[in-house]
């Protein structure tokens, strides 16, 4: 089951992926191409949705997935790709529910604040984990977190002579992260 933060951007991505992850891969370059008309909710949110929704129409047998976005986020609409959605008030509680129920793994692509937040409760459930319980990390742009926001550098320091540094990974490209998660 694919579960994101249910907004737009790579966690939109990632919804559409599961959602058309049944159909051929014509089908996939089609819908990237239609969503490639409207790919931002900048400057309007109508339009990136409505495209959105006319992809969902197109294509209307998808595999679930589960989108979580927050109303403390209210700036980013979720996105429509997400078969089901929690909405929760409080972020803190959202991410929590991610991490629990992301057990496979998750990957995490460049972002700010509220990624950087996910990758650090992620590693102290990953701390504190019986060896048996230890779901990957993955960090995909070695560039960008090394230097640009240098989050490896600690997450290896704090893995270091624990189980969880087997857990940790840092990748360039998404197709190394999909060979992490996927085992």
């Amino acid at each position: 089951m694919v579960a994101t933060g249910g907004g737009p951007g790579a966690m939109e991505a990632a919804n559409l992926g599961a959602y058309l992850s049944r159909h051929p891969d014509s089908v996939v370059e089609e819908a990237l191409a239609a969503v490639a008309a409207a790919p931002t909710f900048q400057p309007s949110v109508e339009v990136w949705a409505r495209t959105a929704l006319e992809v969902r129409r197109r294509w209307s047998e998808g595999t679930e997935s589960v989108g979580i976005p927050t109303w403390f986020y209210g700036h980013e609409p979720p996105n429509v790709f997400a078969s089901s959605i929690a909405k929760y008030f409080q972020n803190s509680l959202r991410e929590a529910t991610l991490l629990r129920h992301c057990d496979a793994g998750i990957v995490f692509l460049p972002g700010a604040a509220g990624t950087v937040q996910e990758i650090f409760q992620d590693a102290c459930e990953n701390y504190y984990a019986n060896p048996d319980m230890l779901a990957p990390m993955v960090l995909v742009g070695e560039r960008y977190w090394t230097e640009e926001m240098p989050v490896w550098p600690l997450l290896k320091r704090l893995a270091n002579d624990r189980p969880m540094a087997a857990a940790v990974h840092l990748v360039d490209d998404i197709d190394e992260a999909a060979a992490v998660v996927a085992g």
